[in-house]
């Protein structure tokens, strides 16, 4: 039986290294060229000059940069930034073949960077090697997002402020949901009126979406399941429709702007896929219109070169339209980027790649497959739209990825809308005609049948709010003494069968839109978890702990005597060992033990190392019979680590695994489910594990 195990874990190490093998020789066998595109793409005149095209198709065949920007608004985001250009960037820079590091001018507050940071020099340059870790421990903790430089405009020329009513109408994977929450909670100290409805309609990926965004514990994010171009409208609890202040609506598309990091698509680029969708990307960015509140703004994106799934689409939008609907200049909201404005004409092609200058050179037999809406409007009109404050990226004019961008303002409701009758998609799979009823006695612009599909895979126990006189909420709050403005009836749980074992915190917006449009949404994920059911509740005064992912959330309504202010050496004592106990703090601290009540307890220590300016960094912990740990997963213990000045190197790893052994080896329950609640999550695995492990 040995051996024949041993010879099937050899004949699969055997198949891995083939396999391996294989696709190194597949990467290298990649052909860059495709005779199609540069033969449609010529045509379409993206630049001015034939130097200027190689330069383009050169930059298009090599890696792309990494890049990378810094969580902006928290207590430790110049802290961090100081530590990556002093620490990590001086490092790198030691090294001949180092390239600088370029700070994205039009980033806001310096906090995106992009860096040529190869696979090669990954394996050959500890430096790299470095800052390749640390950059993946970070992006697990949510302070830094790694991001293609062009997928971060999107968000910035969306002008978010908080308090806005923001709809992500295709989020996934989420890096831009992600920004969007940044700019709604910039300057909030407490739990912040706003709204970020992130939807994806491929189910799988709305868990990805949930994962990205999540790590920035935000009470103001759903993350629901629906096909983008038959989004329900939502109403509020005082019965009015939904209207958001801004959307954005980053569209499928063929993408061949991503040539420089898929490098496949040079094989299986095609003009037939950007003719196919274009119908699917004017339905979204239309019902992203209806959905927008007049004075607002969407955003328009995708990250294709190919003009029939860009100014196509914006010229068809603002033909419907009318004067409803303007294109906004944002050229000055991005300060140092490097654009060219968008085509006012351009050409059809079939999958043949027979190009057409007009409709009327189409043969019959190809009307199927292209239709005068992909060609542009004559001169006069195409002058009127404006067209050229669209923003294209080519990749050679700044070493990036190809993307479009433009902003659209809704100047006053649309001519198929209206006040009385809102337009409801149906999502019955029934027969509808059009892409909407009619609203008002003008027909709508676009006229087809087609079935509607039902999202598949929804499978989510509903969320359900908690009376805030409920017994257990009523005995936590005064256990933690919280503050007389916290909104305890926006406290909600994901199941009423059993005990409550997490509760989670959503902002006003959130409470109402879910509590009004039970049947509507399809909700995967909402709210930041605040509170997590304790173990071994006969040595705590509370059932519930305050979870380290909501602590940010509840520092503002915690009372003073559940906090602890922690000195260096202690704050060192409690990061280097997973059970610290009681005995192995200073003086001062057992002290202020010695009178408190057993169980949840917030520890902080204010961090101010060298010229950096001083911020505090909390801690969920919890005093037992004769330890003093705090509830960080392994994951996060170098990013604390880090910020209080201690070693996040491996000596770190044979600390932890040895009290992770003794740990395994105490019978103590509470102690043995709390490590349970930590390291079992299957929420808190990440690619760090898999990359460094901590």
């Amino acid at each position: 039986m040995v051996h024949k195990r041993k010879r099937k874990n050899q004949a699969k190490v055997g198949r891995d290294d083939r396999d391996t093998e294989r696709r190194q020789a597949s990467y290298e066998d990649l052909v860059k060229e495709n005779g199609n595109f540069d033969r449609y793409y010529r045509a379409q005149k993206l630049v001015g000059s034939d130097e200027e095209w190689s330069q383009m198709i050169e930059c298009l065949k090599s890696d792309l940069p990494a890049a990378f920007r810094i969580t902006s608004g928290l207590p430790e985001t110049n802290f961090l930034l100081k530590i990556v250009q002093g620490k990590y960037f001086a490092d790198l820079l030691k090294d001949t073949e180092a390239t600088a590091p370029l700070r994205i001018p039009w980033y806001p507050e310096g906090l995106a960077w992009q860096l040529d940071m190869s696979r090669v020099k990954i394996r050959k340059f500890d430096e790299y090697k470095r800052l390749h870790k640390f950059l993946i421990s970070e992006c697990d903790n949510g302070n830094i997002s790694r991001q293609e430089t062009v997928s971060m405009i999107p968000p910035v020329v969306l002008d978010i402020q908080p308090g806005h009513k923001v709809l992500d109408m295709c989020a996934a994977p989420g890096s831009k949901t992600a920004q969007i929450i940044e700019m709604l909670h910039r300057g909030e100290d407490k739990v912040p009126n706003g709204l970020v409805i992130a939807n994806d309609v491929d189910n799988k990926r709305c868990y990805m979406l949930m994962h990205q965004a999540k790590r920035l514990r935000s009470s103001c994010l759903m993350v629901v399941n629906h096909d983008a171009s038959q989004l329900p409208n939502l109403k509020l609890s005082d019965g009015e429709v939904l209207k958001y202040d801004r959307v954005l609506c980053d569209v499928p598309c063929t993408g061949d702007g991503t040539l420089r990091k898929n490098g496949d698509l040079w094989r299986k680029w095609n003009t037939a896929n950007g003719n196919s969708i274009h119908g699917l990307q004017v339905r979204i960015a239309r019902r992203g219109l209806e959905m927008l509140a007049v004075g607002g703004l969407m955003v328009y994106s995708t990250c294709s070169l190919n003009p029939v799934e860009n100014e196509a689409v914006i010229a068809r939008l603002l033909d419907d339209c009318g004067d409803a609907v303007e294109i906004v200049d944002v050229r000055d909201r991005l300060p140092g980027l490097k654009s060219n404005p968008g085509l006012k004409s351009w050409k059809v092609a079939s999958k043949e790649v027979d190009i057409f200058d007009s409709y009327d050179q189409v043969p019959e037999n190809l009307r199927t497959q292209i239709t005068p809406k992909l060609f542009p409007p004559e001169t006069e009109i195409a002058e009127k739209f404006h067209l050229e404050r669209c923003l294209r990226i080519l990749p050679h004019l700044q070493d990036t990825g190809g993307f479009f961008v433009v902003v659209l303002r809704k100047l006053k409701l649309l001519p198929w809308e209206s006040q009385k009758n809102q337009v409801e998609p149906q999502e019955t799979g029934e027969q509808i005609e059009g892409d909407e009823v009619e609203a008002t006695n003008k027909p709508h612009p676009e006229k087809i049948n087609r079935k509607v599909k039902k999202p598949k895979g929804y499978k989510e126990d509903p969320y359900v709010f908690i009376d805030p006189k409920d017994e257990s909420i009523v005995h936590t709050g005064k256990f933690y003494e919280l503050a007389e403005d916290f909104p305890a009836a926006q406290l909600l749980c994901r199941s009423t069968e059993g005990q409550k074992r997490n509760i989670y915190l959503v902002s006003k917006l959130v409470q109402q839109v879910l509590q009004s449009n039970e049947n509507r949404l399809k909700v995967i994920n909402t709210g930041v978890r605040v509170f997590s059911r304790a173990e071994g509740r006969e040595e705590l005064g509370c059932d519930f702990r305050i979870a380290q992912e909501g602590l940010s959330t509840m520092m503002p309504y915690v009372g003073e005597a559940r906090k602890l202010r922690l000195s260096f050496e202690d704050t060192k004592v409690m990061l280097k060992h997973e059970f610290p106990l009681e005995t192995q703090y200073s003086e001062g601290l057992k002290l202020k033990l010695e009178n408190l009540a057993k169980g949840c307890v917030i520890l902080t220590y204010t961090s101010c190392q060298g010229e950096a300016e001083e911020f505090d960094v909390s801690f969920s912990g919890r005093l037992g019979k004769a330890t003093l740990r705090c509830y960080i997963a392994k994951q996060e213990r170098p990013h604390y680590l880090r910020l209080c000045g201690l070693d996040d190197s491996e000596e770190c790893e044979s600390v932890l695994e040895r009290d992770k052994k003794a740990a395994d080896e105490n019978s103590n329950t509470e102690e043995a489910t709390s490590r349970g609640d930590l390291n079992g999550n299957p929420e808190k695995k990440s690619r760090l594990e898999e990359v460094i492990s901590v």
